[in-house]
């Protein structure tokens, strides 16, 4: 398994709990999207089953060694004591399309039985909710039973990007592990781990993209994310009086196979605005503003409403061209 890069203290925090026999029942891992949360509660719940099924099991850190029991069966996704609750594809048929848009009560309730026996393979068990913000109104609480009343020997860990947002039932029933973004040299080594492949003007390019979250820098990865940036970056240094780059740009990401540059384009343009806001002040911050806010809702309304992309892009690019000072 991958190690966690970055936000050594939180997991230094976790392991010094694992190593002192304070591991709290249930642990809720907050953070912004992308950097690392979901593996690294997936490394945790490995390390966590295999110590407890072998403690001279050789684990170290978050490591556990190739050929472990505990650690094939999870490669494996057969582990008795493991459970993930994550959002669900629409249609089973297609597992790589759109996911359901939250998790769902009966999911939760498909714990009931594993809690009504005890663990198999040693006196613990492990369940993931990657993300619980996911999580429909009713099965949280049904989960909040669970947490309220913990199954005997079960850790629950809670990746959430935004907890605030949680019922304060469900927090004040967790201990907080805060996770936070990345520096750019971490985000590299993450980027070159996962992606040996990428020249080092990707590597810098996706890092830049990234806002410290190599998840998210990942999103962006083969698309040329460098060239939007560079249109963006061009239209609002610039503008655009005849609109000939907001229709070259249309045109180019409004193609079916650009699909997905388009979906980054839309991802970019809000936060492009959002960073030249942060360089304004008076009447050029309001501006920036007003922009930010028309980008985002555009953006929110382009995939959701499945507008056309070569109308959105050329609207999107439009309002970048209002930031030209």
């Amino acid at each position: 398994m991958t190690s966690i890069i970055g936000n050594t203290a939180a997991q230094a925090a976790f392991m010094a709990a694992m190593r002192g026999g304070s591991l709290h029942h249930a642990w809720l891992i907050a953070g912004p999207q992308g950097v690392g949360k979901a593996s690294f509660a997936r490394a945790a719940a490995m390390r966590m089953l295999a110590d407890a099924a072998d403690p001279d099991s050789g684990a170290t850190g978050l490591e556990v060694p190739e050929g472990n029991r505990t650690r094939s069966l999870m490669e494996a996704g057969s582990h008795p004591d493991f459970r993930v609750l994550a959002r669900l594809p629409k249609d089973v048929d297609k597992p790589d399309q759109d996911l359901a848009r939250s998790i769902t009560i009966a999911q939760v309730r498909t714990l009931q039985p594993l809690f009504a026996t005890t663990p198999s393979m040693s006196p613990r068990r492990v369940v993931v909710i990657d993300a619980i913000d996911d999580l429909e109104r009713g099965g949280a609480n049904a989960l909040l039973k669970n947490l309220e009343e913990p199954p005997a020997g079960t850790i629950f860990l809670l990746v959430s990007h935004a907890p605030g947002r949680l019922l304060p039932t469900i927090r004040s029933r967790c201990r907080l592990l805060r996770f936070e973004a990345l520096s750019d040299d971490e985000v590299a080594t993450a980027i070159r781990t996962l992606q040996p492949d990428a020249d080092e003007g990707e590597v810098a390019s996706l890092v830049r993209a990234s806002d410290g979250a190599p998840g998210r820098a990942l999103r962006y990865a083969g698309l040329d994310i460098a060239a939007i940036d560079d249109a963006i970056a061009s239209i609002a240094q610039d503008g655009d009086r005849d609109n000939g780059r907001r229709l070259k740009l249309a045109k180019a990401l409004g193609l079916k196979a650009a699909q997905p540059r388009y979906e980054a384009f839309l991802d970019r343009a809000p936060a492009f605005i959002a960073d030249a806001a942060r360089t304004r002040s008076g009447p050029a911050l309001r501006s920036a503003l007003d922009a930010h806010a028309a980008a985002r809702e555009l953006a929110g309304a382009a995939i959701g409403l499945s507008l056309d992309a070569q109308a959105t892009v050329f609207e999107m690019a439009g309002i970048i061209a209002t930031l030209r000072r």
